[in-house]
């Protein structure tokens, strides 16, 4: 293994999921309650708009990474996630049906309360994106 992709492996996020919404597989991202708690303080109440990046890292030997960007129009809130693609493959499979994505803390009820949903607003995008992660776990000689 090289060492690039060990530093990558080693920054990955554990707190990915997806739960049922609605009879929807709906992908989410678990994150830590204290910094899940700050962030809805920052932003309740407000009307703001949170712009999504995924960021696609590929070695060509069938490893594919996501940066998951989150910039939120208000609060001074950026987060950045990085997923293991190979792993979590049915996270984006169910980003690209949905186009939604759930933040969450680990003491949420998926699906029922204390779950932030953010709306993508193309779902070609994530569509995209999941063509982009499946070809890139092909190992390539």
């Amino acid at each position: 293994m090289s060492d690039e992709l060990k530093q990558l492996l080693d920054r990955v996020h554990d707190g990915i999921t997806t739960f049922n919404f609605d009879g929807k597989e709906t992908p989410c991202i678990e994150i830590d309650e204290k910094k899940y708690d700050e962030m809805l303080s920052k932003v309740a109440g407000q009307s703001f708009s949170i712009n999504t990046d995924l960021n696609i890292l590929q070695d060509g030997l069938g490893n594919a990474f996501v940066e998951i960007k989150l910039t939120f129009s208000r609060g001074n809130i950026t987060e950045n996630f990085l997923v293991d693609a190979k792993t979590n493959l049915n996270f984006f499979e169910s980003l690209a049906k949905t186009s939604m994505l759930a933040l969450s803390s680990p003491k949420s009820n998926y699906g029922q309360d204390n779950v932030f949903m953010i709306q993508l607003p193309r779902r070609e995008k994530a569509e995209d994106a999941l063509d982009i992660i499946k070809n890139a776990l092909i190992t390539k000689n």
